[in-house]
C-alpha cells in the first residue's frame, strides 16, 4: 500500500506548497504550481522557470493592455 501513502503524501505536499504560494502572492493556481513542480523535478532550473513565467505574464499584459507603452521605447523613438 505504499502507492496509496505516496499519493497521499504528494497531495499533502502540493496542498502545503499551494498555501505557501498563496501567502507569497505568486498568482499560481494549484494546477500551474503542480506543473512547475513537475518541471523542476524534471531538471528545469527554478530561477529560469520563474523568469519565463514573469516574461509570459509581461507579454500577456502587453497584449491585454496595448496602451501601456514602455517609456524607454518611447524615448528611443523620439531621439
Amino acid at each position: 500500500m505504499a502507492d496509496g501513502s505516496d499519493s497521499l503524501r504528494a497531495r499533502e505536499a502540493l496542498a502545503l506548497l499551494s498555501r505557501i504560494s498563496k501567502l507569497l502572492n505568486t498568482g499560481l493556481d494549484t494546477e500551474s504550481l503542480s506543473i512547475c513542480i513537475r518541471l523542476c523535478e524534471a531538471g528545469v532550473h527554478p530561477e529560469a522557470l520563474a523568469k519565463a513565467i514573469q516574461e509570459v505574464r509581461r507579454e500577456v499584459n502587453a497584449i491585454k493592455n496595448p496602451t501601456n507603452v514602455d517609456e524607454d521605447s518611447v524615448a528611443r523613438q523620439l531621439l
